[in-house]
């Protein structure tokens, strides 16, 4: 009697065992995603060990396998067609999982703090209004939860979803308009990875180690403002939210971010530049990252909004990064928050239409300081990204000042000769040094021919 019960005893067990060491797949991994077209990528799970897996791929009816390891980890390579679908994939072992309405297009991720974050739900008028026309199942979302840990995680309780209105209304404003035009102009499936967490810094979404082992950035992630709605320790976001889907193969990164390290405005150049380079370390892929300018806005202290924008500015020296200057999209300067965020997506689209796929998009580039030379008593600015020139909105150009080597800045008067602009005030009469949009409400009525606004600068480097 007490041998056969042994014996049933260790057949349930076996049962169990078996049970629970089925084939599982990352939620990223699920039916309705989008992969990275015409790409050489990896999917991954986990199985018992030793456990033989393989994958079979619709597309081309062509199947290959992997041992999982001692952890109980597996990973397979295939190849992905042109755009299309939908597809299915296949994984056996000890069980079967069966991923149907796959499509095969382009991956963009997207992440920053509570503008990219803001929603159709966050009483976003121009998402609200487009939610009823916004079924799409051309367009697929994967929206991660605001989640944190101390160490990188492997997955993340969400699966995609093909765009409806109301998963739609929950989705970033930015992200599904950027996803939207995308999706028109290249007449491909679009999958877009949302993972932003409004308030955050820029330290909760870099690897904790990097930013712990630089004596600046550690005493900088200290005076950080906490507040019960977001983290504040360095790597807690990107452990939870990054980490999960490192792995998924992705077309670019759209980041909003910026304006939770205005109280240390002059680290941000670093400190961005290494989140950008830590995540395309994680991948081992120079992808595409571009961003958005932070807006105007009423920060308490004077110019720590116009000296974030310039680090922003000064982080394009990174290869395949591009910022998106919005100071003309600002409808409220009291409202962190401005509404136009179409327009913002659209601007962030066209770069990569003309970049990343060879569309003729038109413009897509704001007009940059490029130079500065001293005549008799007035200073000429040159432009880069002005080649039919500029104009001014309404008035003579804004936003001008003007100093001599008394480092006292004066209102200026500016004239526009063709892609530079000419810059004297009666009270300077020996110019070393002019600022354009620099402080932080600025909304300059500069532009160039072709409608974008040229990005503030100053020619000094006094602080």
């Amino acid at each position: 009697m007490r041998r056969a019960s042994f014996i049933t005893l260790s057949f349930v067990l076996l049962v169990v065992s078996q049970a629970f060491t089925q084939i599982r797949l990352p939620n990223v991994l699920s039916s309705n995603m989008v992969l990275q077209r015409e790409s050489t990528l990896s999917l991954w799970g986990w199985s018992s060990p030793a456990e033989k897996v393989t994958v079979t791929t619709s597309w081309n009816g062509q199947s290959v396998s992997a041992t999982a390891s001692r952890d109980a980890k597996w990973e397979v390579t295939i190849k992905t067609p042109a755009a299309g679908g939908p597809y299915s994939i296949t994984f056996s072992a000890s069980n079967t999982i069966k991923l149907e309405n796959v499509m095969i297009g382009e991956v963009w991720l997207l992440s920053g703090q509570s503008n990219m974050e803001w929603s159709a739900n966050n009483n976003n008028k121009q998402a609200q209004d487009e939610a009823p026309n916004a079924t799409n199942s051309n367009i697929r979302f994967f929206h991660i939860p605001k989640s944190t840990s101390d160490y990188p995680q492997e997955d993340v309780a969400t699966t995609w979803k093909v765009c409806n209105p109301e998963d739609m209304k929950r989705f970033s404003v930015i992200g599904y308009f950027f996803g939207k035009q995308l999706q028109q102009e290249l007449n491909i499936p679009i999958g877009l990875i949302n993972a932003s967490w409004g308030g955050t810094a820029a330290e909760t979404w870099i690897p904790k180690e990097n930013v712990l082992n630089d004596v600046q950035f550690k005493e900088a992630a200290q005076t950080l403002n906490a507040t019960p709605w977001w983290p504040v320790t360095p790597g807690a976001a990107y452990n939870a939210m990054i980490a999960p889907v490192n792995a998924f193969r992705i077309a670019g990164t759209l980041w909003y971010q910026g304006e939770s390290n205005t109280g240390q405005p002059f680290l941000y150049t670093r400190l961005f530049t290494m989140l950008i380079n830590s995540w395309r370390q994680a991948r081992q892929h120079e992808f595409p990252f571009y961003f958005v300018q932070i807006a105007p806005f009423t920060y308490g202290q004077p110019l720590q909004g116009a000296y974030l924008r310039e680090a922003q500015t000064n982080s394009t020296f990174l290869p395949k990064t591009g910022m998106a200057v919005i100071s003309d999209l600002v409808d409220n300067i009291k409202d962190i928050h401005p509404q136009l965020k179409k327009e913002v997506a659209e601007r962030l689209a066209r770069r990569a239409l003309a970049e990343v796929y060879g569309k003729n998009t038109g413009a897509y580039q704001s007009p940059l300081y490029e130079s500065m030379a001293v005549e008799a008593g007035k200073i000429r600015i040159r432009f880069a990204h002005a080649p039919n020139g500029l104009i001014s909105k309404g008035a003579e150009p804004t936003e001008f000042t003007i100093a001599g080597d008394d480092r006292i800045f004066y209102k200026a008067t500016a004239k526009i000769e063709g892609n530079t602009v000419v810059v004297s005030a009666p009270e300077v009469k020996n110019p070393v040094a002019v600022r354009f949009g620099f402080t932080n409400e600025a909304m300059p009525n500069l532009f160039s021919k072709e409608g974008l606004p040229v990005n503030l600068f100053r020619t000094d480097t006094w602080q």
